[in-house]
């Protein structure tokens, strides 16, 4: 008789102007270790995200794997959203698969999974990761898994759970140095684009939580530049 592990996996933080991407992968034996309340994160209030998540986080039948894609990695002129979404669900299946056999017996079949595809070609997205990973692994992709399937939903709950912990670090760093509160870190929340405009106005440069190769972190460099250049042009 074989066995087979299954896991899911999702992302956080693909489309921010500040902080990191973090993906991550919840893996089980069975999906009746799951506990109940599973749900794409996004329909669940914070504090209800974080209960589930440290319970995914301290379960013994669970085992959770994170990666996080930095701002210099994003910026890097080299990449691409795609690829860098490819290598977050790489690195956190590979953790999430880290402390168990990955197939080497005859009864273990490879594990299983289901990514949120990140590609508008979720075949092609679920081959990327299959040939990027490291063990032999079978895996799906579909668009809304974390809305259609708990396991993925697990992983994006995970996943949210640490970004927010990423992005209150971020506030933690700059909390004394008046620049205000960096907010979610998305282009259309007005207390982002505030703290990137009151550190640029300070310091004349992006904070290193910034992802630089944004159109949201490059306007405001400019904005402050053209302010700059008006100024002198004044005295």
């Amino acid at each position: 008789m074989t066995h087979q592990m299954v896991f899911g996996v999702d992302e956080a933080g693909k489309g921010p102007a500040i902080g990191p991407m973090i993906a991550a992968a919840v893996r089980v034996a069975d999906r009746g270790h799951l506990p109940d309340g599973m749900a794409d994160s996004k329909d669940l209030a914070p504090d209800r995200r974080e209960d589930l998540a440290a319970r995914l986080r301290s379960a013994d039948a669970i085992a959770v794997g994170v990666c996080a894609i930095t701002p210099d990695r994003i910026d890097d002129p080299e990449t691409d959203m795609n690829g860098l979404a490819v290598a977050a669900h790489t690195g956190a299946i590979e953790a999430a698969l880290a402390d168990a056999d990955h197939g080497s017996g005859a009864d273990v079949d490879p594990p299983a999974g289901v990514c949120d595809a990140c590609d508008t070609d979720a075949d092609r997205f679920a081959r990327r990761v299959t040939d990027a990973c490291s063990h032999p692994i079978d895996v799906a992709a579909e668009h809304g898994a974390d809305a259609d399937d708990p396991l993925v939903g697990a992983a994006s709950i995970v996943a949210k759970v640490e970004r927010d912990a990423r992005m209150a670090d971020v506030a933690e760093t700059y909390a004394d140095a008046g620049y205000g509160d960096p907010g979610s870190g998305y282009p259309s929340d007005p207390k982002t684009r505030a703290f990137l405009e009151a550190h640029v106005d300070e310091t004349g440069r992006l904070p290193d939580c910034a992802r630089r190769s944004w159109a949201t972190c490059r306007d405001v460099l400019a904005d402050a530049q053209q302010s700059g250049l008006a100024d002198f042009a004044g005295e």
